[in-house]
């Protein structure tokens, strides 16, 4: 058997879902509904009176601008002299000109070899880091490192400054050593 308080209880709840489902609406008053108004697009679209009207002409010919007969093309070739004839007859002198075993431009570049990494991955990152500020960065694989390159470049005081802005970027100080395109 249910008790007292237990039948309250039940009873209190009853009453409170209730009202809280229907006082609401009681209380709500009139309801008005709201409703959008929603204009339709026209399929095609109403024509009004004031329309522009426009006439084709046909064209006209305007032969002004045409010469009146075919043009004729006359090249006069000049008269060939017996000396010129002969002058052609006879081969141009062939100069040969000695290239030097010394290659002219072996010291005329200069490289920043920045680092060595065995690596190789952590030198092609910090090659595109360098790439990626402006630096014309490369690796090149020698005795089983990995050596990031700056350069080559023909101003050897540039090459100095950007060594000082390496060291900050890097944390390594780079060597300024000659390009030497013939043997890398």
């Amino acid at each position: 058997m249910a008790s007292k308080f237990q039948n309250r209880l039940v009873g209190t709840v009853i009453l409170v879902s209730l009202g809280a489902i229907f006082l609401p609406d009681v209380l709500d008053g009139k309801k008005t509904h709201y409703q959008e108004e929603i204009a339709s697009i026209p399929i095609k679209p109403e024509l009004q009176s004031d329309v522009e009207t426009f006439e084709v002409l046909q064209p006209e010919e305007d032969n002004s601008a045409l010469p009146p007969t075919p043009v004729e093309v006359v090249v006069e070739t000049p008269p060939q002299d017996e000396k010129e004839a002969v002058v052609d007859d006879k081969p141009l002198p062939v100069v040969v000109k000695e290239v030097p075993e010394k290659n002219e431009y072996q010291d005329s570049a200069w490289i920043i070899q920045l680092m060595a990494l065995k690596n190789a991955d952590n030198a092609k990152n910090v090659v595109k880091d360098l790439q990626k500020r402006g630096y014309q960065a490369h690796t090149k694989l020698e005795n089983g490192f990995t050596r990031v390159i700056i350069g080559p470049d023909v101003s050897k005081n540039k090459l100095e400054r950007q060594i000082l802005e390496l060291e900050k970027i890097t944390g390594s100080k780079g060597r300024l050593l000659k390009f030497k395109p013939l043997n890398p």
